[in-house]
Formats: structure tokens, sequence, C-alpha cells
């Protein structure tokens, strides 16, 4: 009788929250929850030390950075400009590890690079980038892990992105840079990327029929989880939903490429909407009981997708509304500390197991990616409680 009142009451919390959420409420919790970051990370050229010094280039902290060039587009503060540029300036506009690095986690500082670009100019801000992804279009991947358990048993120009993750780090800068070069030969090989990560690695890791994504070769079937239902990682999805929508952004809308997209973005949110928890989250394996419990980064980025794709009339409101309601009701009620930090956010990993046991006060070892996160999902909620309102 206890838990069920509990249950009541969290229940009853939610919908008090969404029946008051504004677009101003949102903002208040967005910037609350990057003045907690900025002010925590303060010197944003220091690199991390989590079990050994990396710069403050990798893809951790590049998320963060597409999350605050997504809350510049509707805060248009000064500061956010200005701690970008003062880390991608010490970076000097690179990849990290270079233009000759082929890793999309090195690669996805360069989306950040490339909005600069696109906002304010500069060809220091591409030439390094634009340099890299050359580099990548004439190298095959020949490392042996690359074609593990998948169907060609040689190296593939194409096969870079073993790992979902990978799609979000590094497509979108393929689109972005045919954008501002016009160059198709970008577009068309981040395409063939893509297609090889969803079609061939592994036998193909996109399960049309799901609407959802395994993480990479080693997690597609007989691989189960302990109830016997298949691994679907969260945040590993919410990154190729993410992306997804990062790239439609960047192509022609009656482009065969952004059909193709398109296409996929709409079995996932079929997929996606079948499995959100009753509060409002995604469990970290979407279709399991095991570890079920809230997990931030995974819904934040569901939220992202889905307040997207209501706004493009791609989605039905009357069945995703609901949904993105809860989904930023749950984060703010249950994840959002005073002070902006984040709680019930997965570390660093590649599975539903990773930086277990979540909590509400539990750092994850990188706040950066989360925060990128809850940004990116955040603002596009924003933007559909404005468009509602028909500002």
């Amino acid at each position: 009788m206890k838990r069920l009142t509990t249950l009541l009451f969290m229940a009853a919390s939610v919908l008090t929250v969404t029946a008051q959420t504004t677009a101003d409420d949102v903002l208040g919790t967005v910037r609350k929850v990057n003045n907690y970051f900025m002010a925590k990370y303060a010197d944003p050229t220091i690199p991390t030390n989590v079990k050994r010094v990396r710069p403050s280039s990798l893809w951790t902290r590049a998320v963060y950075y597409e999350g605050l060039m997504a809350l510049y587009e509707i805060d248009q503060d000064q500061r956010y400009i200005d701690y970008t540029d003062r880390w991608a300036s010490f970076h000097q506009w690179t990849p990290r590890n270079g233009i000759t690095t082929c890793d999309a986690d090195d690669q996805c500082c360069g989306q950040t690079y490339l909005i600069r670009y696109q906002q304010a100019g500069g060809e220091e801000k591409m030439t390094k980038v634009r340099e890299n992804l050359d580099h990548q279009m004439k190298t095959p991947n020949d490392k042996k892990n690359a074609t593990a358990k998948t169907k060609g048993t040689q190296p593939s120009l194409y096969g870079w992105w073993t790992w979902i993750d990978a799609i979000q780090m590094a497509m979108p800068l393929y689109m972005q840079m045919y954008k501002v070069t016009g160059e198709e030969k970008y577009r068309d090989h981040g395409m063939a990327m893509y297609r090889w990560s969803r079609n061939e690695c592994g036998g193909g890791l996109f399960n049309v029929k799901d609407g959802l994504w395994w993480r990479d070769a080693d997690y597609v079937p007989p691989y189960q989880e302990p109830d016997g239902k298949d691994c679907y990682w969260s945040r590993g999805n919410g990154w190729v939903y993410a992306a997804l929508v990062r790239c439609m952004n960047e192509l022609p809308k009656k482009s065969k490429a952004y059909k193709e997209l398109k296409k996929d973005f709409l079995l996932m949110s079929v997929g996606l909407l079948k499995c959100q928890r009753e509060d409002g989250f995604w469990n970290p394996s979407l279709v399991s009981t095991n570890y079920a419990m809230p997990e931030t980064s995974g819904t934040a980025l569901f939220l992202y997708g889905m307040a997207w794709g209501i706004q493009q009339g791609y989605l039905k409101a009357k069945d995703y509304k609901p949904a993105c309601d809860k989904a930023w009701a749950a984060m703010v009620k249950t994840s959002v500390h005073r002070d902006g930090f984040l709680g019930w956010m997965q570390g660093t990993g590649k599975d539903p197991s990773a930086g277990q046991p979540l909590s509400y006060d539990k750092v994850p070892d990188f706040e950066d990616y989360g925060t990128g996160c809850f940004l990116l999902g955040a603002v596009e909620y924003y933007k559909l409680l404005k468009k509602e309102k028909g500002v």
C-alpha cells in the first residue's frame, strides 16, 4: 500500500510540473544547469583527468558544446560564445589527435567549429576539419575489429563507424561540411558510412522491426539481457536519434538523403514511444527490466528528437507531445538539483551496465556530455512550447 501511495504521489507531481511548465520555465532551468557547468569548469582549456589525462577537445566535451550552441540560439549570451571560442581557439580549431585521425570521437569537436564558422566566418574554423574529412574519405579501415561479425571480410572505405555512438559524433560533421562548401562528396560519403553501420556492421545494427539500434556487433542477437530481451542501450539510441535530427537540419528537405534519414527517424520514433516509462524516463536498457531506473542522458536525447519531430509536422502532437511533457517533467522533478547538477546520469561506457548503480546524487565520471544532452533536449522543448503559443 505504501509503495502504491508513493507511485501515485510521483505521478501526480509529474502531472503538476507538466501542467505548469512554460517556455520561460524551461529557459530558467536550462540556464541554471548550464551556469552550474560553466562555473565548475570555468577554464575550458584544462584537460580532463579521469583515470588518465585527455585534452578538453575529447568527445565528451564536444557534446557539451553542441548543447551550448543550441542554447545560444534561444539565449544569446556573449558568455557562451566567449567560452566556446576560448576552447576552440586553444585547440586550434583542429580535431583531437590531428587531421589524420579517423576516430569519430576525435572528430566530434568539429561540429562546434563549423557552427562557429557558419555564425562568424573565419577559414581557420573549418580548414583542419575539412582536411581531416578529406583524409578519411580516402582511407579504408583495415583494423581487425572493423570487420568482426560483419558480412564482409575486406577493409571498408566506409567501415569506420563500428559503434552507433560514432554516428552522432561524426555524421553531422559530414552534412555540415556539405552545407558550407556545397560539395556533394561530403554528404554522399557520410551517407555511405551511415549505411555501412546500419546495414552491414554486425549484419546490420539497426533493427527495422523494433525501430531500435544495437550498440555494436557485440550486442546483436543472440546476445540478450538476463530477462531474455534484446539489449538496446538507451543513450546509444539517443546518439543516433539526435544525429538524424542534426543531419536533417543540414540537408534540403527534398533531397534523397533527407528522405532516407527521415524514414529511419520515424521508425525510431515509433520504437522509442513504445518503451517510455510511465514516469517519463527511459530505462538504460530500453526494452529490458535489467537496470530498470531513470536515466537522464538518453531521456534528454529522446526529448530532443521528439520535440523536433513535432515541430516539423512529422510526429503527431497528440501522441508525442505527452511523451515530451512527461520526459521534461520527470527530469526537472527527479534529475535537476537546485544548484543545476544533474542526477541519474549514466557515466561513460557502451551498455546499460556502465556506471551502475545510478542515483540522484552520484556524479558520473564525466559531467560534460550529459549536460550537453540535457541542453539539446531542453532547447528543443522550449522551441516546441514557444511554437504552441504562436510565439
